[in-house]
C-alpha cells in the first residue's frame, strides 16, 4: 500500500505515533540547548538558596496556590518592565523546583515584590486584602497568623534539595530548625515575598 499523507490519516495508531515522534523530537531540539547555556543555568551574582524560613514560606506560597492568580515571570515589553520593573531572567531561579513561571495574572505580577511593602502591610493584606486595596478579589488567610511551623520538617526538604545541587552545608541544614522555632506560617510566607525579585531592582 502506498505510504501518503491520506494512508496515514486513516490509521488513528499510526498517525498517534508519527505526531509524538515528531513532537518529542521538536521539543527536545528547543529544551535540550537551555541545560547548555549558562545564561539559564548559572545563579545570577549574589543568589543563594532559600533560607530555611523562605524555602518553607515558598511552600505555603505552593500550597495555597498563589501562583493560580500571581505570576512571577516579568516579560520583556515596555508595558510590563514600566509596571513591575526589570524582566525576569533564568538566573534568578535556578534554586526553584518547580519555578513559578507562567501567564495567569488575575493578580499583579510579584517577581519584584520584594521590599515594596512593610511586613506590616503583608500582614494586613494576607489576614483581609481588602483593608490595604479595596478593590482586591484575593481571599483571606487569617489561619497563616495562628499555625504555628514544624521546625523539624525542614530538615529532609534541605537533605533533598542538596542531593539536587543546592548548596547547602550540613551545618545548614543542622542549624536550619532553630531558625523557623516559634514562627508561624504568616510569618514564612512573607519573608518569601520580601526575597522576590531583590538582586535585580533596575528599572527600565
Amino acid at each position: 500500500m502506498k505510504f501518503s499523507h491520506e494512508w496515514i490519516e486513516k490509521n488513528p495508531w499510526l498517525l498517534i505515533v508519527l505526531v509524538t515522534a515528531v513532537v518529542s523530537v521538536g521539543g527536545l531540539v528547543e529544551i535540550v540547548p537551555l541545560f547548555f547555556q549558562k545564561s539559564t543555568t548559572e545563579p545570577i551574582a549574589g543568589l543563594k538558596p532559600y533560607s530555611p524560613l523562605r524555602l518553607t514560606g515558598r511552600d505555603i506560597y505552593v500550597r495555597e496556590g498563589c501562583y493560580n492568580c500571581h505570576s512571577q515571570m516579568i516579560r520583556p515589553f515596555r508595558a510590563e518592565t514600566e509596571r513591575y520593573g526589570h524582566y525576569s531572567v533564568a538566573g534568578e531561579y535556578v534554586y526553584d523546583r518547580p519555578f513559578q513561571w507562567g501567564s495567569k495574572r488575575t493578580g499583579p505580577d510579584l517577581a519584584r515584590v520584594g521590599g515594596r511593602y512593610s511586613d506590616e502591610w503583608h500582614k494586613t493584606h494576607l489576614n483581609n486584602p481588602r483593608d490595604v486595596v479595596p478593590e482586591s478579589n484575593m481571599p483571606n488567610y487569617p489561619w497563616l497568623a495562628k499555625t504555628k511551623l514544624v521546625p523539624g520538617d525542614i530538615v529532609p526538604k534541605l537533605q533533598a534539595l542538596k542531593r539536587l545541587g543546592d548548596p547547602y552545608t550540613e551545618a545548614e541544614i543542622v542549624a536550619a530548625p532553630a531558625e523557623l522555632a516559634d514562627k508561624t506560617e504568616e510569618d514564612a510566607l512573607i519573608a518569601y515575598l520580601q526575597g522576590l525579585g531583590t538582586l535585580i531592582k533596575t528599572r527600565n
